[in-house]
């Protein structure tokens, strides 16, 4: 039987050196590295992730707090029902140049919660198909 993720949870961080934030999370806290490059960095606690970007100037997703980032299928669905509930679209649905389609809102404390398709793949792991993850 193949292990199955129907949904997973990643936390995105801005970094003023994104390199040297991966290096010490890896060589310091024991996070494993996925892709690390200065522009963007994947690294993994188990089957959870930390994604790093690059702190800009202009960069609207730097507000200071945190941005989380989650996996699902279905995001167009998923926007409507936040839509509906109220919620406070920073991002509407978007598909973004790395194959993901995304959108995000903004909790009550200036949080970013986005919502996409992307799935970062921990080293020695596959996705099948969507919400089939396989060794």
């Amino acid at each position: 039987m193949r292990p199955t993720i129907v949904r997973m949870i990643c936390v995105t961080l801005r970094s003023d050196d994104v390199l040297a934030l991966a290096r010490w999370l890896t060589e310091v806290l024991g996070l494993t590295a996925g892709h690390v490059s200065p522009g963007h960095a994947e690294l993994f606690w188990g089957d959870g992730a930390v994604l790093l970007g690059p702190r800009t100037a202009d960069d609207p997703w730097d507000t200071g707090r945190a941005v989380t980032y989650l996996v699902l299928d279905d995001p167009d669905s998923h926007h409507a029902r936040v839509v509906a509930a109220g919620g406070d679209v920073v991002q509407e649905l978007t598909d973004q140049d790395y194959g993901s389609r995304e959108f995000a809102v903004r909790d009550a404390e200036g949080n970013r919660w986005s919502f996409g398709t992307y799935r970062p793949t921990a080293p020695g792991l596959r996705w099948d198909e969507p919400g089939i993850l396989t060794m």
